[in-house]
């Protein structure tokens, strides 16, 4: 036996009792162990730790050390364990000091260890740290609502702050007004910010579509004043934007100032192109100017030669070619037109009539050599040479020939060539001066063959100012000869080099060569060799001849460019001969900038027809502007009549509300007209834009004004509702008061709407539905006091009922002598006399009794009680009369308890027997509806 395994009684029989299979066993076994022994000790940790909860509560009980309860509960944790940790800590159980409790709980994590101690403890100290180790907002409303120690509750509410959470606090929170009334605060603070923050957002996203809407925006004077004022509107605002928000703005802002960085280029173009326009109108200016000088300086000189024509001609070819350079880049303007125009005419028939005179100038020559007055005459009529023109010298011969009248003789003739000599003299002087070596050769040359027909006694006088004035043209002549020597051997070396550079494109090498060409012909005769002049013009043709394909290809480029013009002058002519009458000026605007853009990359253009096609070109632009400007001036006088309808709006006495309606259907009408003139524009813009901005002041104005009123309508709707907030009815007489409030509120409305208004809509709902539950209660306790007043009026009809019964003779119970100075009235009044009249004639017993009966029903479901099975249906009839009679008027609680209560002061005679088992239940169910709910 002793090498088996010993039986479960001998196991039970030698094991210890603290380790006994039988539960109670244990429990004792724990209650009798010493927690102070070290060895006792671990024997009731593991008791601490036993299946059995009664076990666990009895060794638990005997543990005192919170260091090893705590250390236990990170093990493992039961309620028992839980328990006995609140008990040690709060202060119930054990002798631990406050300093040391303190010190643990700092320490803690548990959540039920710390919420029952924040709910438990002796301290408000120790409660205050169990409640900062609390961090489940469930806990933290737990404690609001239910900690016994008020400042406890302030610190969990104050550190409540989700709204689902501050609503049930606020709604929870009803044994503290303060912390109800700071829940609500909270939860008002966290709508208000909530709402901020709201609009905010929403001011931001306006500003931002307003500023994305603002980069597709047709141009306006006033589209970078726009852009700015939507920044600052941004920047002002003191929230910081989400970053979807940020990367919108810095978007949107970006396209706004490329586009005002664009117009503003633009704008820079368009100046420097007026500048440039400017420019060469002064050029073409000067260019006319010194035609129509060469021309008058002609027509000036006594004697027409060959030099002048030719130095005139070269002049023209010069004209020509800057005119056609300039005409490339502008056309001209109209009165600058007309003057070239005017003196190209006159060149040509001054070159018509000496084309004429060469034509014919050796048959003059015959004719003035052989007398034949005949021949001269058809041939000075055939020459038809001009008559503000100088003659030459063989028109001048033939005239003299012809001249049937003398030539003057005398003083006179003298006078009149002295003055004339002494004139061209001056002139003469005046040339030497500035440098003009050919006009003053041509003059000097001019004077001495004048002065060699004059007689001996003029010359005198004349001759020898003559001889100084040619000294000096004789010494300008060597200067400049002295001057063009060198410069003459320069150009011939550059463009014999020229000729020898194969480096150089054949565009550089045409420009060089014409620069040169240029420089050579500027020198004119001055220095000029027959060698010099061999070896440039040798030079010169073997440029031309190197450049000959190359301006071969330039010369169909030219062709190229001069069908592009015609084709470009033929859809203006199209445009032009049927204009839309209602084109925007603006596209106009761009059709005219693209041609004019046009048409200088078309060019160069053959010579002959540049200046033709110029002349159409600029006509056509000419009348397209002129469309461009008719177009402005309707679309000005559209826009004036638009600040005439807003200056209209302004002055109406409609509302503010619908004349800003009205006041933007004229802004999109102006947006959609297009630009006045430049220099109209901004002027009807500024005053339509005053007008716009007084008529939106005035709803503004309007707005805020019927935003105050809203508002004083909501504070005082909100003084109404804080007023019966704190008023309680004392007497059902107090619903005047209520009636009252009500009216004040209903003549507060129409209320605007919003969050605002809809919250004081519902606190107002409650409020009211809150009072008249209780004046409806207080009249029913009014009711019921009333009744218990008329108990010895209701004993006295009782046993004057219980006499009756008995047989003697009725006996009529007087109300004034029963309630001792008390007076009945109305129904009360009616009922008592109506029992009174019961005993006189009574009616059948089971009737009494069925309608103690139902008046008993009755008065149960008005109070809500329970019935006997034996009642539903006498319930449900009742039920039922209720429904009927309330389709007219609903009867109150109080009415109808009325009523059950005269009812049974006029229901009788009643059996005392059968009083006696009614009254118990009716005095039962009246106490039942007897108590008021507290305030």
């Amino acid at each position: 036996m002793s090498g088996k395994t010993p039986s479960g009684w001998i196991r039970r029989l030698l094991s210890p009792r603290w380790q006994h299979p039988d539960a109670e066993k244990r429990r004792e076994a724990a209650q009798r162990l010493d927690a102070t022994r070290p060895e006792d000790h671990r024997r009731l940790e593991t008791l601490a730790r036993d299946p059995d909860a009664r076990v666990r509560q009895s060794a638990l009980s005997r543990l005192a050390d919170p260091q090893a309860l705590l250390a236990m509960l990170e093990d493992e944790a039961s309620p028992e364990l839980t328990t006995r940790l609140t008990a040690l800590l709060v202060g119930h159980d054990g002798d631990l000091s406050l300093a040391h409790r303190l010190a643990l709980v700092e320490r803690l994590s548990h959540p039920r260890l710390l919420n029952d101690i924040a709910m438990q403890g002796d301290n408000q100290q120790l409660r205050l740290t169990a409640l900062a180790r609390i961090t489940d907002e469930t806990a933290l409303l737990d404690q609001a609502c239910e900690n016994g120690i008020a400042a406890v509750r302030r610190a969990a509410a104050d550190r409540i702050d989700s709204e689902s959470g501050l609503r049930e606090l606020a709604r929870r929170a009803r044994r503290d007004k303060q912390i109800q009334r700071l829940a609500r605060e909270a939860l008002n603070r966290r709508r208000a910010d909530a709402a901020q923050a709201q609009a905010a957002h929403e001011k931001r996203e306006r500003l931002l579509s307003a500023l994305e809407a603002h980069v597709t925006h047709a141009w306006e004077p006033l589209y970078a004043g726009r852009y700015r004022h939507l920044t600052r509107e941004w920047e002002s605002l003191k929230d910081l934007p989400s970053a979807e928000h940020e990367r919108r703005y810095q978007d949107a802002a970006l396209a706004c100032r490329k586009v005002i960085s664009d117009h503003e280029a633009h704008q820079q173009a368009a100046e420097s192109a007026h500048q440039q326009r400017e420019n060469d109108d002064e050029t073409r200016l000067g260019l006319i100017e010194s035609l129509e000088e060469g021309l008058a300086g002609l027509r000036q000189h006594t004697r027409l030669t060959g030099q002048d024509m030719a130095s005139l001609r070269a002049q023209k070819r010069l004209l020509d070619q800057r005119w056609a350079a300039l005409s490339d880049r502008h056309p001209p303007r109209e009165t600058l037109r007309a003057r070239h125009d005017q003196a190209l005419a006159d060149y040509h028939r001054l070159d018509v009539a000496w084309s004429r005179l060469e034509q014919h100038a050796a048959t003059l020559e015959r004719a003035l050599t052989d007398h034949d007055r005949d021949r001269l005459v058809a041939l000075l009529e055939t020459i038809a040479w001009p008559s503000e023109l100088p003659p030459t010298d063989a028109i001048a011969q033939a005239r003299a020939q012809l001249d049937p009248h003398p030539p003057l003789h005398g003083h006179e003739a003298s006078t009149a060539g002295r003055d004339t000599l002494e004139r061209d003299l001056a002139t003469l002087e005046e040339q030497l001066k500035r440098g003009a070596f050919k006009a003053a050769s041509r003059l000097h040359q001019q004077l001495r063959q004048q002065l060699a027909t004059r007689p001996e006694q003029e010359r005198r006088g004349i001759e020898s100012r003559l001889k100084r004035l040619g000294a000096q043209l004789a010494e300008l002549r060597d200067w400049r000869g002295f001057v063009a020597a060198p410069k003459r051997e320069q150009l011939c070396e550059a463009i014999e080099a020229l000729t020898e550079d194969g480096t150089l494109a054949a565009e550089a090498l045409d420009r060089r060569h014409r620069r040169l060409v240029q420089e050579w012909k500027a020198l004119g005769d001055a220095a000029a060799t027959h060698e010099l002049s061999r070896r440039f013009r040798q030079a010169s043709d073997r440029l031309h001849e190197r450049l000959a394909p190359w301006r071969e290809q330039q010369q169909t480029l030219r062709i190229q460019n001069l069908e592009t013009r015609r084709a470009l002058c033929d859809q203006l002519e199209t445009l032009l001969t049927r204009p839309d009458p209602e084109a925007d000026p603006d596209a106009l605007r761009e059709i005219r900038d693209k041609a004019r853009e046009q048409w200088r990359r078309c060019s160069p253009v053959p010579r002959p027809q540049a200046q033709t096609i110029g002349r159409r070109f600029a006509t056509l632009s000419h009348d397209l502007q002129n469309l461009i400007d008719r177009r402005a001036r309707e679309i000005a006088a559209a826009k004036r009549a638009l600040i005439q309808e807003a200056r209209t709006l302004s002055e109406s006495a409609q509302p503010a509300s619908r004349t800003a309606r009205d006041a933007k259907g004229l802004q999109r009408r102006w947006r959609a007209l297009g630009r006045a003139p430049k220099g109209e524009e901004q002027a009807l813009w500024r005053e339509f834009r005053d007008l716009c901005d007084e008529i939106f002041a005035r709803r503004e104005a309007e707005h805020d004004d019927q935003a105050a009123r809203a508002k004083a309508r909501l504070d005082a709707m909100q003084a109404v509702i804080d007023r019966l907030d704190a008023w309680q009815p004392s007497s059902s007489r107090d619903q005047a008061v209520l009636d009252e409030a009500s009216a004040e509120i209903e003549a507060l409305k129409p209320l605007p709407s919003g969050r605002r208004t809809e919250g004081m809509r519902k606190r107002w709902a409650g409020i009211v539905r809150a009072r008249r539950e209780r004046l409806a209660r207080l009249a029913v306790h009014e009711e019921i006091r009333a009744w218990q007043s008329l108990q010895p009026l209701l004993s006295a009809h009782l046993d004057a009922d219980r006499k009756a019964l008995d047989g003697l003779a009725p006996r009529e119970v007087v109300a004034d002598e029963v309630l001792a100075g008390e007076t009945l009235a109305g129904d009360m009044l009616k009922a008592h006399q109506a029992r009174n009249d019961a005993r006189r004639h009574p009616p059948a017993p089971q009737t009494v009794t069925d309608t103690l009966t139902r008046l008993r029903v009755h008065l149960a479901l008005l109070a809500g009680s329970g019935l006997a099975h034996q009642d539903e249906p006498l319930r449900l009839a009742i039920q039922v009369e209720r429904l009927n009679e309330s389709l007219g008027q609903e009867a109150s609680r109080a009415e109808e308890l009325h009523g059950v209560l005269c009812a049974l002061l006029a229901t009788g005679p009643v059996p005392a027997q059968h009083w006696a088992r009614e009254a118990l239940e009716l005095d039962a169910l009246l106490h039942q509806m007897l108590p008021l709910p507290p305030p």
